[in-house]
């Protein structure tokens, strides 16, 4: 079951609002039926606000996400996370974002999603984790009693990957050493060197980067190209992250979309990392098509009043079972903001709901 976890944990955004409410980024260049309603829910017709909204009502008790396995629910911390991420990117659902991050820093909670630090520890939780705390402007070093910077540094191998520490194997990836070069960027001491060459060296021959390290054919990856771009461009690597991300724009569906490794069509996932990356990294051109993609899954006011500010996975239509993590990351491309500079500092505290006309009365 650890494996089950650390899996779950790393899997890792209407028309009406189309024509006013761009992203952000231009102006600067399952749902569970226990989750409690925000103590208020204004009225929004942007995109990213509408779907953050959504998305915190479907917490669990308010304050975390759950994955089901065989019938048995178990805590789905990486969800979580990508939930806080999103509540900042959106400036809104403060409140359940706090909630949220208190939930994180349960013992029980943290120690089963990074490990003990001793026998166990996950490079990839552990970098997506302080890059959270970071964005909610807590202490990383002594989050849930534990320093987080300190425990992701200590995950560095001699080449510069940072890789799991564990009996169950090493599931250490491009997303974890993406994340983990941002998060370390944003602290004090910044991201070493030899982690920001070691991603940067991994850029396949096309422009793009993949997945997994070390593998006999280098096969880029729309998702972990979108965040290597992210983490370089924050680095400095600017010729290295302007390739990736003319990587990304030439593997642009036609729908503006952008398709998981192996598949053709669009899905909300890929695309929102894409988006937020095309867009912070100066791309408004793909980006915004990106971005209307984004907006064309979303669930508006013609929808079920339950679903209204969701994003749907694929064009196939809403369902229950993907739509919280396909709102998640769908949130960071309809905002844009950037990883390294995204932060909850100034967010509404209330959940946001889909503006709509009123119905005409029936006579």
């Amino acid at each position: 079951m650890p494996t089950l976890r650390r899996a779950l944990g790393l899997l890792a955004i209407p028309a009406v609002a189309l024509a006013t409410a761009l992203p952000a980024a231009t102006a600067a260049h399952a749902a569970p039926e226990n989750a409690p309603a925000a103590a208020t829910s204004s009225p929004t017709v942007r995109p990213d606000a509408a779907a953050g909204g959504w998305l915190a009502r479907q917490l669990v008790d308010g304050d975390h996400f759950e994955s089901v396995f065989n019938g048995t629910a178990y805590p789905d911390q990486g969800l979580t996370i990508d939930a806080v991420l999103a509540f900042a990117a959106s400036r809104g659902s403060d409140e359940a974002a706090a909630k949220a991050t208190a939930w994180l820093a349960k013992p029980e909670i943290i120690g089963g999603y990074l490990g003990d630090g001793t026998t166990e520890a996950y490079a990839g939780a552990t970098a997506k984790l302080l890059l959270a705390v970071e964005v909610r402007g807590g202490d990383p070093t002594a989050f849930g009693g534990v320093d987080l910077p300190a425990r992701l540094r200590s995950l560095q191998t001699a080449e510069g990957r940072f890789s799991d520490r564990s009996q169950w194997g090493d599931y250490s990836n491009a997303f974890g050493q993406s994340l983990a070069v941002i998060a370390l960027h944003r602290t004090p001491g910044g991201a070493p060197a030899a982690a920001v060459d070691f991603l940067a060296n991994s850029q396949c021959a096309d422009g793009g980067f993949p997945l997994s390290f070390g593998q006999a054919a280098c096969t880029s990856d729309a998702d972990a190209t979108a965040l290597a771009v992210q983490a370089l461009a924050a680095t400095g690597r600017a010729a290295k992250a302007n390739t990736g991300l003319g990587w990304l724009t030439a593997h642009q569906n036609a729908d503006g979309g952008f398709a998981a490794a192996g598949a053709t069509a669009s899905n909300a996932n890929s695309t929102g990392l894409a988006t937020q990356a095309l867009l912070s990294g100066g791309r408004l051109g793909p980006g915004l098509k990106a971005w209307g993609r984004l907006v064309k899954l979303q669930q508006g006011c013609s929808a079920d009043p339950a679903v209204r500010g969701a994003v749907a996975y694929d064009a196939t239509g809403f369902n229950a079972g993907t739509g919280a993590r396909a709102t998640a990351q769908a949130v960071l491309g309809l905002a844009g903001t950037p990883l390294s500079t995204l932060s909850a500092s100034g967010a509404a505290p209330d959940a946001p709901t889909q503006a709509c006309p009123p119905v005409p009365a029936t006579r």
